[in-house]
């Protein structure tokens, strides 16, 4: 499980810095969370190819989380991709892409599938075999969801010395992995965890931008692997987060602590900031297990 981070600054791109998207690369999927005015060159300056994106999560319909999203789109159509394409976003979503197609009379040669959302309650997006994708409902100006990625458990781990030993045959390897009891050549029952090991914990990581402090979000984010939360403000404009709908990094760190997360990324950085030092600085007293995010940075989640 990889997040990389394509921008993570609030409100207008500049030279040096990119409004909020980034991809998470887990199980053979590449998932693009928001998708802000030059997701694309990032893209292409991270070298993630752009075929295997076939799910968008869009978390609100500010324009500095989805205005890149149109271009993006019509990329797909001028490399001539086939895939269909999930895009998953607030009501309205669909109407601002397609009239923007129909009127450029460019209209994708790919299935393009719209996935709006409205509810105000947890939401299963996604699932397959091995990962689920749920809304976090967050607070802020707009309709605004964050997004939790997680892992199902894996198989277990086959011990082969130890299935070789008690003479069990390879055609009941896949039973084992599966965590059942088998029986011997010899017609002895061995217990599954005599050769077998438990799986590696399943991985979770949940993106929470933009929000104000909230704290019904901490059931839903427990013990996650590791944290996007919004730190758009130092404490000392504590003042402008709260009629923003914003967060500060002390309430960030605040959030993860509540939670009990493993890892918290600090990001959506207001750029009044020239030092995003001062973020880590601000919120780890209180949670110091913090990496900040910056435009390009890979984050292994474990």
């Amino acid at each position: 499980m990889k997040v990389t981070i394509l921008g993570c600054y609030a409100a207008t791109p500049r030279s040096f810095t990119n409004p909020t998207s980034q991809v998470l690369e887990v199980n053979n999927h590449l998932f693009l969370i928001d998708c802000g005015e030059g997701t694309q060159v990032q893209l292409r300056k991270n070298r993630i190819k752009f075929s295997r994106i076939k799910h968008i999560f869009i978390s609100h319909l500010h324009g500095d989380h989805f205005y890149g999203l149109v271009g993006l789109v019509s990329t797909f159509r001028l490399l001539n991709r086939e895939t269909e394409l999930h895009i998953y976003g607030p009501k309205g979503i669909k109407e601002i892409i397609t009239l923007q197609l129909k009127l450029a009379n460019s209209w994708t040669n790919y299935p393009l599938i719209f996935h709006e959302l409205t509810s105000k309650e947890p939401q299963l997006l996604f699932e397959d075999t091995k990962i689920s994708v749920s809304t976090i409902p967050l607070k802020h100006r707009v309709y605004t969801n964050g997004f939790l990625f997680r892992e199902k458990e894996g198989d277990r781990k086959l011990l082969i010395n130890e299935a070789v030993k008690y003479n069990i045959d390879k055609t009941l390897y896949k039973s084992l992995k599966k965590g059942k009891d088998v029986v011997s050549e010899d017609g002895k029952l061995i217990a599954n965890h005599l050769v077998t090991a438990d799986p590696p914990p399943p991985r979770s990581y949940a993106f929470c931008s933009d929000t104000v402090y909230d704290e019904d979000i901490v059931p839903l984010v427990k013990n996650v692997s590791a944290l996007y939360h919004e730190s758009t403000f130092l404490e000392d404009e504590f003042d402008l987060a709260f009629p923003t709908k914003h967060s500060t990094a002390r309430q960030a760190a605040t959030i993860a602590k509540l939670a009990g997360v493993k890892k918290l990324i600090l990001g959506h950085y207001s750029t009044r900031y020239d030092d995003i030092e001062l973020f880590r600085t601000e919120a780890a007293p209180i949670f110091p297990e913090i990496i900040l995010a910056d435009d390009g940075k890979e984050i292994t989640v474990e």
